[in-house]
């Protein structure tokens, strides 16, 4: 078994640690701004935004991500157009993604996927 990483989780369940763009660094959320959650959602293979809205094909299961209650508690985050009912979050600054998902069914629903981001 491979050793398990410093923990992200506090005991409340929040992320301990700033959640940050893979690609370009950004900050996406502060520590404390998010609740561990996992569901079973696919997202897109990783690409720049305007591939990855046009293109259906290839993707990931993800189980475990960061859930915001609010839109206003990210620092920085983009959205892709709408596909069907769901919208793909991307890094505001570099693009890449998608790093997580929203359904437009459920306005205070925001998923991050944690193998999408890094932690600081």
């Amino acid at each position: 078994a491979e050793p398990s990483p410093p923990p992200l989780v506090c005991a409340q369940g929040r992320n301990l640690r700033a959640v940050l763009c893979q690609r370009c660094g950004s900050r996406v959320l502060l520590p404390g701004a998010a609740t561990f959650a996992r569901r079973e959602l696919l997202l897109p293979a990783m690409r720049k935004k305007a591939a990855a809205a046009a293109t259906g094909g290839g993707g990931d299961v993800l189980r475990e991500h960061w859930l915001v209650r609010d839109m206003f508690s990210f620092e920085n985050v983009g959205f892709t157009r709408d596909v069907g009912n769901v919208k793909f979050l991307v890094c505001a600054d570099c693009e890449a993604g998608p790093i997580g998902w929203h359904c437009l069914d459920d306005k205070d629903s925001f998923y991050v996927a944690l193998e999408r981001v890094a932690h600081e």
